[in-house]
């Protein structure tokens, strides 16, 4: 299926596409994406990966700089999921960086997911 899926994307980067020769699967693949564009980011995922990455910090935490020591890379800590990607530093940017200070990761997370719904980012 991977082939098949292979020869789809080179066939419709010309913007021609070809469903000869491929399986009913594959033809399902083609008209989701055609129709659904480019992978949507999965919100629980997202939240999954910030609390794993912000809950080693030492709470309560009264700015983003508390947060930096518990990141795996640092502020270039990445959180990805479907065509959405966001470093850590982007997030502080990108944001309102939160409402200071926090008790836990959840609450933290939660305002961040939040903001970045209402910013159109996820």
């Amino acid at each position: 299926m991977s082939i098949a899926l292979t020869r789809v994307q080179e066939s419709t980067a010309n913007g021609n596409l070809s469903l000869e020769g491929l399986n009913a699967t594959t033809y399902k693949f083609i008209i989701y994406r055609t129709q659904q564009g480019d992978a949507m980011a999965n919100e629980d995922e997202i939240r999954e990966q910030m609390i794993d990455a912000f809950e080693g910090a030492d709470y309560p935490i009264s700015s983003p700089m508390d947060l930096v020591p518990a990141l795996p890379n640092g502020p270039g800590t990445k959180f990805e999921s479907g065509d959405f990607s966001m470093t850590a530093m982007e997030l502080n940017t990108k944001t309102s960086g939160g409402d200071f200070p926090y008790d836990d990761a959840e609450t933290f997370v939660d305002d961040i997911i939040d903001d970045l719904k209402d910013q159109g980012e996820l």
